[in-house]
């Protein structure tokens, strides 16, 4: 029963991490995870079916060995029933101890899959934090960039306006000294 009650209590904590696992896939979209999500899933499925297996085997044993102390002539001699009593209890402890073994297996099973998950969540955590690091980044420069075309076009709208000036003053010299040189000469 405890056996029982903790393997379902793994079960349960695993399928938690798995749907974290998966909102988080859904959020971040990548293909990558949600492939990990489905493999995780299906192992979980294999795990649970594994997980009945052993308790409906367990509860046929267990359903059998009533059966036959039951149904058991209790015309026997005494000493007949010892050997029988001593002959279930052993197969009960023998069943009794394989049937542990099993739910121990699972329950390392689960465990395992439980780390597993849980690893996997924490990279996934650590790598979404370092992609919202080079995201934030890349924006920043994006907006330094930008601001730098706009000053590039400003510079080079005065760039274009200081040259017509000097060229107009340019043009005046050039009329002054003419008209410097025509009023001197005639």
């Amino acid at each position: 029963e405890n056996l029982n009650e903790a393997g379902r209590a793994k079960i349960s904590a695993l399928r938690k991490c798995i749907e974290r696992l998966d909102d988080w896939a859904r959020d971040e979209g990548d293909p990558e995870v949600a492939k990990d999500v489905d493999s995780h899933r299906q192992q979980l499925t294999r795990t649970l079916q594994a997980f009945r297996k052993a308790n409906v085997s367990t509860m046929l044993e267990i359903e059998k060995a009533d059966k036959q102390e039951l149904l058991t002539p209790s015309g026997d001699s005494e000493l007949r029933q010892r050997g029988k009593t001593r002959l279930n209890r052993s197969s009960l402890i023998s069943q009794q101890e394989s049937v542990t073994e099993k739910m121990l297996s699972i329950s390392r099973h689960l465990s395992e899959t439980t780390q597993k998950s849980a690893a996997t969540l924490d990279t996934l955590i650590a790598s979404s934090s370092s992609v919202q690091g080079t995201r934030d980044e890349l924006l920043n420069t994006g907006g330094t960039i930008t601001q730098s075309g706009k000053l590039l076009n400003k510079y080079g709208r005065r760039e274009c306006t200081d040259k017509i000036i000097l060229l107009f003053a340019f043009i005046f010299f050039l009329a002054c000294v003419f008209y410097i040189v025509q009023k001197r000469l005639f």
